[in-house]
């Protein structure tokens, strides 16, 4: 898999890996969230296997894209492009249609939260390397797989000490 660097005036620096083909589908083993389990408890923090669905047999899978920018202002905004898939947060939490759902957001491998379009605002980034991954999920809330790995994107993001 090649790596894109994009270096930009002093402040930051942000490392994308290849876009659709190879860096398509990646992260492989369990994915773990905690949505709401129990009141009171944020979404990270509960660990909670929601299962895997193959969906490698349909003639046109899912993929999923992630781009990384570098807020003007302060943060990063995520972008998340998908291929024959719908974010339908109206469905969340009820049963399976195949070609819908939503994502999850994970940094450094912690769940940070659900995504149901394109667009998310992340407000800050300690210094150093990051990991951001986004995975399909179906409404129903498990990962979506082809061949028993995860749908997902990777970007590593470098931000520098001040």
């Amino acid at each position: 898999m090649s790596t894109l660097r994009l270096c930009t005036i002093a402040s930051w620096l942000v490392c994308l890996s290849s876009g659709f083909g190879g860096g398509m589908i990646g992260m492989t083993g369990s994915v773990w969230a905690g949505e709401g389990h129990r009141p009171g408890v944020s979404h990270a923090s509960t660990p909670m296997q929601h299962g895997k669905m193959e969906v490698g047999d349909i003639p046109a899978p899912p993929a999923v894209k992630v781009t990384v920018h570098k807020d003007p202002k302060a943060g990063w905004n995520l972008q998340v492009q998908v291929e024959n898939f719908r974010f339908a947060p109206e469905h969340a939490s009820t049963g399976h249609i195949s070609g819908e759902g939503h994502a999850h957001l994970f940094i450094d491998g912690k769940k940070v939260t659900r995504l149901y379009g394109e667009w998310y605002h992340i407000p800050t980034l300690a210094p150093g390397m990051h990991k951001i991954t986004v995975t399909l999920n179906a409404n129903s809330h498990e990962d979506l797989t082809i061949n028993g790995k995860p749908i997902s994107a990777t970007r590593e993001v470098h931000v520098p000490s001040r």
